[in-house]
């Protein structure tokens, strides 16, 4: 499965099947997560077989069932540190979605278990994302179109469009989809992308651009061009 599949394929599962993640799979995560803490200056932790997490009442209210591993986003607090949990989780969740196994982000429905995970000085844990073999493979939700997101029009390159597609396949905190790309221009013979994040009462809106960033990225290609 290309990450392009895994885009296609992946929707957020609430309910998991007691199976415990396959050796190899649990490798290739630990593997992942240690680059993307280099990369994204981050401190995510795989927590594996640990049931207490989501089992208080907001999971329930979550309707969470059977999750018993879970990674713990977390980082040095900083204003741009739930862009880049949301930009590197969703490398994870990408990476998941090929090695067979389903996910969901999760804001509020968890619990924190003293032990499971470490903080270093000035560190926060921004979300969790449940992780396992799924009892289904979720449902899609309806999303927004291209023009209510962007200025995707003839005049602008056909991979701007394909990013902006795989952008609204992005998983937002109740699909609220608050985020705009903008096609700015050529600018050194390189071309520049502008994304913003709406307003919402319910929050969430940097992780949710980093996220939709990472979907544009894949879906526009090996295409020379610059966030700006």
């Amino acid at each position: 499965m290309t990450l392009q599949e895994a885009i296609e394929a992946r929707h957020s599962v609430r309910a998991y099947m007691e199976q415990p993640l396959a050796e190899d799979v649990v490798k290739e995560l630990e593997e992942q997560m240690a680059n993307l803490n280099q990369e994204g200056n981050l401190h995510i932790q795989l927590v594996l077989n640990e049931p207490k997490a989501f089992q208080g009442t907001l999971a329930k209210y979550g309707k969470f069932r059977g999750v018993t591993n879970y990674i713990v986003m977390a980082g040095k607090k900083s204003d741009d540190l739930d862009e880049r949990i949301g930009y590197y989780g969703e490398h994870l969740v990408l990476l998941a979605q090929t090695l067979g196994l389903n996910t969901c982000w999760v804001g509020l429905s968890y619990s924190k278990v003293p032990g499971t995970y470490v903080l270093d000085e000035g560190e926060k844990i921004a979300c969790y994302i449940a992780i396992g073999y799924g009892e289904t493979q979720g449902v899609g939700h309806k999303i927004k179109t291209v023009e209510q997101v962007s200025n995707a029009s003839d005049i602008t390159p056909s991979w701007f469009k394909k990013g902006i597609e795989a952008a609204l396949l992005a998983p937002t905190a109740v699909n609220q989809q608050k985020f705009s790309f903008e096609y700015v221009g050529m600018n050194n013979n390189r071309h520049q992308v502008r994304a913003k994040k709406g307003f919402s009462m319910i929050g969430y809106t940097h992780m949710d651009l980093g996220i939709a960033k990472y979907h544009f990225e894949i879906g526009a290609g090996k295409v020379n061009f610059e966030w700006v």
